[in-house]
């Protein structure tokens, strides 16, 4: 747990909203300043097509957390998530195990089953297969980074005598998304919970059901890591930011259906506001916050950065 608890991340603008295109400089710029104000890691989102029209354009996170393990030396660099039935996982087990050689041990791994179907349909994978498929490549992963040789059946992928190497510098803790009984299953079976707009209660419920399924295969508990990615907006009051914020979490976010994801989750207000907010969620267990700022504005980095960390942290 000591390397996610009591710790901050920012997530990043990898996606935008068209005709606006994501700015790849910018976008390392802001994990540099990321770095240099004191955030844990920075966090990229997964999307090979998203949106018809008009779509969301979207950079690849794997390529961008490259290059920002070019520029960076500390901040840990994290996926939030990886949709993983949509790669070949012995070409996506070398490019992590380089991309994590490269940022020297530095790489988080949020990893998903996802939930957009044309985006599988393009690539060629069953939609309604993903969830094996999901399992499937997480086990293919972790032999090749954790075996000197691995042979296995995998259909299609037949792995005989095969080495892997380099690995990773440092094996990436795996935490899973998602919000169904299943995937917190899955959850348990890896290295933990990574979610998405919870709110306290929300996140009791459902990390009490994690660690249950972890007990129940006599995985202890407390080993388990959890995330959960939050939007914040800090103003003047709570009067001047609700309504602003409530606006962009409706048109540029997404809130499953069948999960207690919900913009009531967003901290918004005043810097005590929302540090009593955020005071909730650690109590409620959650040990890594990925800040999600209104509109990745960079005066909320700051403020965020300056005002309201080093009171979570006290």
């Amino acid at each position: 747990m000591t390397i996610f608890s009591n710790t901050f991340g920012l997530a990043l603008r990898n996606f935008t909203s068209w005709p606006e295109l994501p700015d790849p400089q910018g976008l390392i710029d802001y994990a540099v300043k990321a770095e240099a104000l004191g955030f844990d890691s920075v966090w990229v989102w997964d999307h090979i097509l998203l949106g018809v029209d008009p779509p969301f354009p979207i950079i690849d996170s794997l390529t961008l957390l490259a290059a920002l393990a070019a520029r960076t030396t500390t901040i840990k660099l994290g996926t939030g998530v990886l949709v993983l039935p949509l790669r070949n996982p012995v070409v996506l087990a070398k490019e992590l195990s380089s991309l994590d050689r490269i940022a020297g041990g530095r790489l988080l791994l949020g990893m998903a089953s996802g939930w957009y179907k044309r985006e599988f349909d393009a690539v060629g994978v069953p939609f309604n297969q993903r969830g094996r498929i999901m399992d499937r490549n997480l086990e293919i992963l972790r032999r090749l980074w954790t075996e000197e040789q691995v042979n296995g059946e995998y259909p299609p992928h037949v792995l005989r005598g095969s080495n892997m190497s380099p690995k990773p510098a440092v094996l990436p803790p795996i935490v899973i998304g998602g919000y169904v009984d299943r995937v917190l299953k899955r959850a348990a079976l890896n290295e933990g919970w990574l979610t998405y707009f919870y709110t306290p209660e929300g996140f009791t419920q459902s990390w009490a059901k994690v660690q249950g399924f972890a007990a129940a295969v006599g995985k202890d508990p407390s080993a388990l890591l959890n995330a959960n990615q939050l939007a914040i907006y800090v103003g003047s009051s709570r009067a001047a930011v609700e309504g602003p914020m409530m606006e962009w979490l409706g048109q540029e976010w997404d809130y499953a259906a069948w999960s207690q994801s919900t913009k009531d989750s967003a901290i918004i207000g005043t810097v005590d506001e929302c540090v009593a907010q955020l005071r909730a969620q650690l109590t409620a267990g959650v040990q890594k916050i990925i800040f999600i700022p209104y509109r990745y504005q960079p005066d909320q980095v700051e403020i965020i950065a300056r005002d309201i960390i080093p009171r979570l942290r006290t």
